[in-house]
């Protein structure tokens, strides 16, 4: 699949965070003409300046709610295929700033579609959006493509709205031209470099880091937990095929099995068991804003479609991720780290 990407125009959206960061070393390491556009990078650490791409990429420093910057940028590089990523991803930070993150999250794709609207040199493109799209009607089973869109708090929310304003474009604009238009719906991903705020594995990494106990907020909200390579192989496999035939082009969910869906206390437990050194955690509610408690996806669809099947479980995701960080803690090169889960993960 990777083949398809030499020489291939792709710009990425959101590329200096943890996503956009291993996506752009896969996609470099595939031999692709990659641009980036995104804000600097979110955090200090980061994986991006980690990484070792940006002197291989072309990396422009931008605000997705800046059109006319982002449309100068398409105007330049006259990409064939466009990921957007670029977002405010925190749900809990959506309390804090809701005009922000409805300002990025919804704005930010309303300025995506329209630069691909007006440039018939993008054939490929994939809005990436979240599990939390859904009305969470806390159920017990996984929720389908076609249930309703309806997100609870502003993060959840504003990608709802962002994939009604894909659909909008798909109907009004997009279906009279040559370019194939998707989204994907992924589930919680963990993986090595993930060093943002409020997310329960840079948490454990940071506690184990201080040789602390980890402070768990949640340990009952069960959630798809999968390594980060996993939806970054969907995307690439969505935009390659709706790349060569358009009627790949629809709305996928992108999570791992039913048995890797499991609580926060759960993760918390192999991670514990994976780092060693007695790590522990303790249960420490703080009456924080509302979050689901019970979300999962049904991903039949992308598997009938694609024939995909998750590559690493739940212990197997953990398990790399502690490998990356204690390589990092310990001052270790991580581009090398990366590049052997990558070439494990696509090649063997």
């Amino acid at each position: 699949m990777l083949e398809f990407y030499k020489g291939k125009k792709v710009l990425v959206t959101g590329h200096t965070g943890f996503k956009g960061s291993w996506l752009c070393r896969i996609l470099v390491n595939a031999g692709a003409e990659v641009t980036g556009y995104s804000l600097e990078a979110p955090t200090n650490p980061n994986l991006f300046a980690m990484c070792g791409i940006e002197d291989k990429i072309n990396s422009v420093i931008g605000d997705i709610r800046d059109r006319e910057h982002l449309m100068k940028v398409f105007d330049e590089v006259l990409p064939e295929i466009v990921i957007h990523l670029a977002a405010q991803p925190i749900v809990r930070d959506s309390y804090k700033n809701p005009v922000y993150t409805y300002e990025t999250n919804v704005m930010g794709t309303v300025n995506i579609c329209e630069c691909v609207r007006l440039h018939s040199c993008v054939k490929s493109f994939l809005n990436v959006t979240t599990d939390k799209v859904y009305e969470n009607k806390e159920w017990e089973w996984g929720y389908r493509e076609n249930e309703p869109l309806d997100g609870y708090d502003p993060y959840s929310n504003s990608k709802s709205c962002s994939e009604l304003v894909t659909h909008s474009y798909i109907n009004s604009f997009y279906c009279d031209m040559d370019v194939a238009v998707s989204t994907a719906r992924a589930g919680n991903v963990i993986g090595g470099g993930d060093f943002a705020n409020d997310r329960i594995v840079p948490d454990c990494v940071r506690a184990a880091e201080k040789k602390q106990d980890i402070i768990v907020r949640n340990p009952h909200s069960t959630r798809p937990y999968q390594h980060v390579l996993e939806p970054l192989a969907i995307y690439l496999t969505i935009a390659k095929a709706q790349y060569e035939d358009k009627k790949y082009a629809g709305f996928y969910n992108v999570g791992p099995d039913d048995r890797d869906c499991i609580t926060t206390g759960e993760l918390v437990d192999i991670f514990c068991e994976k780092w060693g050194e007695s790590l522990n955690w303790v249960n420490q509610y703080d009456g924080g804003p509302h979050e689901a408690n019970f979300l999962k996806l049904d991903c039949s669809k992308i598997k009938k479609v694609f024939g995909w099947q998750p590559r690493w479980r739940v212990e197997e995701a953990i398990e790399k991720t502690v490998e990356w960080s204690k390589m990092y803690l310990s001052g270790k090169d991580v581009c090398e780290c990366m590049d052997e889960q990558i070439e494990e993960f696509f090649y063997k």
